[in-house]
């Protein structure tokens, strides 16, 4: 018999833990499923996989965030199917919950266009073993370059690819020129990160940020290319492998390659039996519930919803926003269109450089970059972690210096990872790729 007072919430990240805590005093017992224990701070994953944070200073424990919830129970786990006729969530490891109410927020992954065998090659950046691993490829390419001969290899090594100029992408490359341009100058001595770094950004489409307006989007293009960037639009990446990408017919050695072009959306989607978008995204109703079944809703990246003729961009405060309005529905027993304030949108580049659009203003450069900090440091989760990035950002304003440089070379058997007499046991670097948080 299903559960009459039971809300399900799958997806702990920013609509599933918004609404969870929006229902402290709900009279429902809620459960909310997720399959890691931790709230990640997405929009800042770039800085843990350029060695600008640590992974602990991005993402807080899902159970420390709604431990004064006494009617939300965390439940670990991987729902894999939705039996929207009999109210039941199907769990990885068989268990069946059953529900009155099933709130699906299960986000997007990264998607390579159905070239799925791209994706070694190219890892894409959501999750943080994503960041610990473009992490580790980044820095040991310059380990192994200061050891390698053939200059040939060198290049290739020191060779960053960048795929998509979305702010993910122009984030990575911003960050990844910034830490060989100020980080690392003076710490090699047979390369010269300064001159001897190469990174690409690559974009199909014919501009950087292109859902930012245009005057915007030339200003983040410049400030790329004064930070040394090589920007390349409207060249599609044609095939990746480990050695490198062919960009518009051109092959370009390169040993890293990172994947930032397009989403995916979750496949729990296509379990609820309901209308889809192209990208697989569930076509909701205005007020976020599914077509059929109106005690089911989806929210955040996995719906798709339009307003005004513009479908609704999947980044946080869209997810927020309708995780506090469906809490006022639920708790009012009512049902209201969602409608969203947009606040504007910002994206940053580098060391003072940025650009932001917040509707009534446009700011590009050093004010953009500040108020980038400033709304990001209070957004993060968790007093702890805003002191924490705070203090490591204060201190990088100052030095250029990069805190989470650490890498983890342990079980892996990439050819990057072998020194030179160790036959590749990878017993050279101190721990780090998995920080103590």
């Amino acid at each position: 018999m299903t559960d009459r007072s039971h809300l399900v919430i799958l997806g702990g990240g920013f609509a599933g833990l918004t609404l969870a805590r929006k229902l402290r005093r709900a009279p429902w017992r809620i459960t909310l499923v997720d399959r890691r224990n931790h709230h990640l701070f997405q929009p800042l994953l770039y800085q843990v996989a350029t060695a600008g944070l640590a992974p602990g200073d991005i993402a807080e424990p899902i159970r420390r965030v709604l431990a004064k919830n006494d009617n939300v129970t965390v439940r670990l786990g991987e729902a894999v199917r939705i039996d929207a006729d009999k109210k039941e969530v199907h769990l990885s490891d068989g268990d069946v919950l059953e529900f009155e109410r099933l709130v699906v927020a299960t986000g997007v992954t990264h998607s390579h266009f159905g070239h799925d065998e791209w994706a070694e090659a190219a890892p894409g950046l959501k999750t943080i073993g994503d960041a610990l691993e473009i992490r580790r490829r980044m820095l040991m390419a310059f380990e192994r370059a200061e050891w390698e001969d053939d200059a040939e290899e060198r290049r290739k090594l020191l060779t960053f690819v960048v795929v998509g100029a979305g702010p993910t992408g122009v984030e990575l490359a911003g960050a990844i020129k910034e830490i060989a341009l100020k980080t690392l100058r003076k710490e090699f001595r047979t390369i010269d990160p300064v001159r001897d770094a190469r990174v690409l950004l690559v974009e199909a489409g014919p501009r950087v940020l292109a859902a930012y307006p245009d005057p915007l989007s030339d200003k983040a293009l410049a400030q790329l290319q004064s930070l040394g960037v090589e920007v390349r639009l409207g060249e599609p990446v044609t095939a990746v492998d480990r050695d490198g990408v062919t960009i518009a017919g051109e092959r370009v050695p390169a040993a890293n390659v990172l994947w930032a072009a397009g989403v995916k959306a979750s496949p729990l989607g296509q379990t609820l039996g309901v209308p889809l978008d192209r990208a697989g995204r569930v076509q909701v109703n205005p007020d976020l519930s599914v077509p059929d079944h109106p005690d089911i809703y989806v929210l955040g990246d996995l719906a798709h919803l339009e307003i005004d003729g513009r479908v609704l961009p999947g980044v946080a405060p869209v997810a927020i926003q309708q995780a506090e309005h469906l809490a006022k529905d639920l708790l009012k027993r009512r049902r209201t269109p969602f409608a969203y304030k947009d606040l504007g949108s910002m994206a940053t580049i580098g060391h003072h450089r940025a650009i932001a659009d917040l509707g009534f203003m446009k700011l590009s450069g050093y004010f953009a970059w500040l108020a980038w900090v400033f709304v990001h440091l209070m957004t993060l989760v968790g007093y702890r972690n805003r002191m924490v990035v705070f203090l490591k950002w204060a201190w990088a304003w100052f030095t250029f210096e990069r805190s989470s440089r650490l890498v983890w070379q342990g079980e892996s058997h990439e050819p990057w990872n072998q020194v030179p007499g160790e036959g590749g046991s990878g017993e050279v670097a101190a721990q780090g790729g998995r920080d103590v948080a």
